[in-house]
């Protein structure tokens, strides 16, 4: 070990060789020189005996070591040789993999880098370091420096941080983290009887609990003997070492600039003080370290749970939450609940498409349009002004077959079993979420959140302090001044504009549609090469296809855009706590993706041949582009093409964003490395190398996953398979998730959650919306209330009620009545009506061209259908929430065992403790303190 740490007015140094049991004591008496803090900067051994020494803790070097103490220079100079011969044999023999300082013995939890670069504000972040690196000192942690001599570039200096005990028991008293004090007694749930069947899926039982179950309690100083210490070394595992490192990290000041004190990692990696800070992985993810005492939890994760192979088996989620902390542990459990519940819903899925592939040529409405003699002489109205043809019906033949998929009565069966399905989901997950809560020690975790997890950016830019009427500390308040409310103006301000901009490239989109559909009608009318394709490849088809690829390609620029916008528009509110920014800047991307995602398959189901009017009188946007039509078999087909190709698209470029992308840059920096193969390449370089999975980096994984759920929540009712192709992504998206985790980034900062905070309202909207939104694409985007209108009022044909649907459902056009300006170039003069679908009177009729009655009783009957579904699966909803407890009552009766057992066992403590204090006190006195430690023993069981 070598370490120099000032205490008072003395300093000591202690080196130990310990191959050759060589130990040099030696005792310097330090002044303090007039003006100097008696509280300075500890001094360190130094390393860069040959470069310009930046600061305490920069220059130095792991081969090199020079005793920088001015009155002693001699004595160093003594020490000098021996120093960096033991160091330079201490470099050798270390494991690559090595995660202790170079003494062996303190563990590695944080690691700083930065590159000493004196052009660009050499001497401010020289300072800013030195500062900062005082501080750290002064709080009591330990660093080593590793000089960028001996770095694989040959730039970059590491700053190695260690926590003492001292510091690790403090602190985890502050965070109020909980510690193990007995082994839990309470029996394990009774085993299921087909719990046989499970075991292909389950993994060993070492992988899934990697430690016993224990009773636990905040962590205290004062009762250390009260807690299992086997080994301080290991008592605090990794992941809870390195949240400890950087909360003091994130509060540690490093000087004042511009009148205002600075303070925080984050504010030094933003202006470039620090390149990089994280803690280390335990090892590499492909092979266990020759240390046991690493621990080697990255290799397990790694081979247990990150391989693709492994997709069927369960994920170790108690591993997870030991390796990277409660927040991404609640994350991958929150997605494999999902993924399994998703399973039953794509199986109800498969069955109604199947349902649909078996029936398809039993459809009657389908038959009419492919019949010669129905389909075959119907002349259709042309789609579009001037430049479109008439046509004949049976040219959508095959759009009309391929629409009764997803077009059929089980659509109906299967938007509401998705109602019932989405709460069952909810509920569910609330009772395995308060099941972790108990197994993961978050039961009482939401005050210690609000409490303790205060942004040190609120902290700087708030300067006024209160006293809070409830714990009366002292805290920091905002002050609500004309110029924040001005800031607040601007970001709701910004944020309006950036949705209106999503509306008006959706408005683009359109005009693409409609300004495009008569050059795709005339291109493939004209060209011999497509003919044998047209009945596949209609004008509508080519149009909704490329429309919606163009309006996905829109979707990730604004996407890339608006993320940048809500960061700084989140940052510019300056919310108090880091729950509180994550809800802020959760509720503005999730409202911009919704508009951005959902909008055009709102405009497709909603919209779209809603308000057309008639041949003769057609609506227009912008008094130029004449409306969109559906097909005559409905817009169901172009909705599921709409919603395949964005949701597709988005699974599949998130894909390629979230794993190759990474891998591709990693591959180029470890290329780089092997040219220097001479070289250490150590494990703080080595995961220097990785990409940093952000603060942001959950977020951005919840809100993927919510944006799926919304896909087959709102418009499920257009494509019963959706919920296949997310089950598919999920089974992916876990695997590439835990993969890129452990072999593509830094190792988290380890953090707590008790749920998934906001998203779960956020899902909880989305299921309710859901409801509705299926009932209106039921009603007024399919064609399944005109078809049973038809079947009960209006069918003429006892013996086959549905034929005749498709005559009935089209109206009749006197092609005389088209206006100069919109009627087609061609017209060979062999007809002189056309059809077009709506329900008007002939031209005939007195009321020519007005609504007929049929119309308005298919409207009454989809105002009432929507009125009876939403009515029911809301009934239903609400009743299963009820029937379902939030939490379940095993889980309710272990959480009040324990909380009786703690209270015994704390107690118990204290009265031990207290008959020791007082056993030198007369009978008397110690009889009435035993006594009244009794009591409040009995209370205290009484009220948990």
């Amino acid at each position: 070990m070598n370490r120099l740490a000032k205490r008072g007015s003395d300093t000591l140094i202690e080196m130990v060789a310990t191959d050759d049991d060589i130990a040099v004591l030696t005792k310097f008496k330090s002044t303090n020189p007039e003006g100097e803090d008696s509280n300075g900067p500890s001094y360190e051994v130094n390393s860069n005996a040959g470069s310009e020494i930046p600061s305490n803790s920069e220059g130095l070097s792991s081969t090199e070591t020079t005793l920088l103490i001015s009155d002693h220079r001699g004595t160093a100079k003594k020490f000098n040789l021996f120093l960096r011969r033991r160091l330079m044999f201490d470099k050798r023999q270390q494991s690559k993999d090595s995660v202790f300082f170079r003494d062996g013995t303190r563990r590695i939890d944080f690691v700083l880098s930065y590159i000493d670069d004196p052009k660009q504000e050499g001497e401010k972040k020289v300072e800013r370091r030195r500062e900062f690196e005082s501080n750290l000192l002064k709080s009591g942690l330990d660093l080593e420096t590793e000089d960028k001599k001996d770095s694989e570039d040959g730039r970059t200096y590491f700053v190695k941080i260690h926590a003492p005990w001292e510091v690790l028991t403090t602190y985890a008293e502050v965070l109020n983290i909980k510690m193990p004090i007995r082994e839990n007694d309470i029996p394990p749930a009774k085993e299921n009887p087909f719990e046989f069947m499970f075991e292909p899926f389950r993994l060993p039982k070492k992988v899934m609990n990697p430690e016993p179950d224990y009773f636990t309690a905040p962590f205290s100083k004062q009762r250390q003997e009260l807690f299992l210490i086997e080994d301080e070394n290991s008592f605090f595992s990794p992941s809870v070492r390195n949240r400890i490192v950087y909360y003091i990290l994130s509060r540690c000041p490093y000087g004042t600039e511009e009148g205002k004190k600075k303070f925080g990692i984050k504010r030094l990696l933003t202006n470039g003080t620090y390149s990089a800070a994280y803690p280390l992985h335990d090892c590499q993810y492909w092979k266990k370290a020759k240390d046991q005492t690493y621990g080697n939890e990255r290799y397990t994760l790694y081979t247990q749970w990150a391989r693709f192979l492994r997709f069927y088996k369960e994920q170790p989620l108690d591993l997870i939450r030991r390796y990277y902390g409660e927040r991404i542990g609640i994350y991958f459990a929150w997605l494999g609940f999902y993924t399994e519940m998703l399973f039953y819903a794509a199986v109800v899925g498969l069955i109604c498409f199947f349902y649909g592939l078996l029936t398809m040529t039993d459809n009657m409405s389908s038959i009419e349009i492919c019949n010669e003699t129905i389909g075959g002489e119907i002349i259709m109205c042309p789609l579009c002004d001037v430049r479109c043809e008439y046509w004949k019906l049976n040219t959508t033949c095959e759009s009309s077959r391929y629409s009764h998929l997803f077009d059929n009565v089980a659509t109906l069966f299967f938007a509401i079993f998705m109602g019932i399905w989405v709460t069952l989901f909810l509920e569910f997950w609330k009772r395995r979420q308060a099941r972790l809560e108990y197994e993961w020690d978050l039961v009482d975790f939401e005050e210690e959140q609000q409490q303790l997890q205060l942004r040190p950016e609120y902290e700087a830019k708030c300067t006024q302090k209160k006293k809070n009427p409830v714990t009366q500390e002292i805290e920091f308040e905002r002050k609500w001044t004309l110029d924040f409310y001005g800031k607040l103006l601007l970001c709701w301000m910004a944020i309006l504009f950036w949705i209106f901009l999503i509306i008006a490239s959706m408005i683009a989109v359109i005009v693409y549609r409609l300004s495009v559909y008569a050059a795709f009608a005339s291109f493939m009318e004209s060209t011999q090469t497509l003919q044998p394709i047209s009945s596949l490849l209609t004008p509508q088809l080519a149009t909704s296809v490329t429309a919606s690829c163009l309006n996905f390609v829109i979707i990730m620029i604004l996407n890339f855009l608006y993320e940048r916008i809500a960061i700084w528009i989140t940052d510019m509110e300056i919310p108090r706590t880091h729950l509180e920014y994550e809800n802020r800047l959760t509720m503005k991307m999730f409202l911009f993706q919704f508009v951005n995602y959902y909008s055009s398959c709102f405009y497709v189901a909603f919209f779209k041949g809603k308000f057309v009017g008639y041949p003769g009188a057609y609506t227009y946007m912008f008094n130029k582009w004449r409306n969109e039509e559906c097909d005559p078999a409905g817009c169901l087909i172009e909705l599921t093409t709409q919603l395949t190709i964005i949701m597709a698209g988005k699974q599949i470029w998130g894909n390629i964003q979230e794993a190759i992308l990474p891998w591709i840059w990693n591959w180029w920096r470890r290329r780089k490395a092997r040219t220097n193969s001479e070289k250490l390449y150590s494990r703080w370089e080595q995961d220097h190398d990785l990409q940093s999975f952000g603060a942001l980096g959950l977020f951005y994984e919840y809100l993927e996953m919510v944006i799926q759920f919304g896909f087959i929540t709102l418009f499920v009712a257009s494509f019963p398979l959706a919920p296949l192709l997310a089950l598919m992504n999920n089974i992916l998206e876990i695997r590439v998730d835990s993969w890129k985790l452990t072999t593509q980034y830094r190792r988290p900062v380890a953090a707590k959650a008790h749920s998934i905070g906001v998203w779960q309202e956020i899902l909880n909207g989305m299921a309710v919306l859901s409801v509705v939104t299926n009932a209106f694409i039921v009603a007024f985007t399919s064609d399944m209330i005109p078809r049973l209108v038809y079947y009960y009022a209006y069918s003429t044909d006892s013996s086959s009620p549905m034929s005749g649907y498709i005559n009935n459902s089209l109206s009749v056009f006197q092609i005389s009545d088209f206006p100069s300006n919109t009627a087609p170039m061609e017209n060979t003069g062999a007809f002189t009506t056309c059809r077009y679908r709506d329900y008007r009177y002939p031209p005939d009729h007195e009321k020519k061209y007005l609504h007929t009655m049929q119309f308005w009783h298919i409207l009454a009957a989809k105002m009432a259908f929507i009125i009876i579904m939403e009515h029911i699966v809301f009934v239903v909803k609400f009743f299963v929430a009820w029937m379902i407890p939030d939490v379940p009552a095993e889980v309710k009766a272990r959480i009040k065992r324990e909380k009786f057992l703690t209270i015994q066992i704390l107690h118990e403590y204290e009265l031990h403790k207290l008959k020791e204090k007082l056993c030198n006190r007369t009978d008397d006195q110690v009889e009435k303190e035993v006594i009244a430690t009794e009591g409040k023993r009995d209370l205290a069981q009484v009220m948990g």
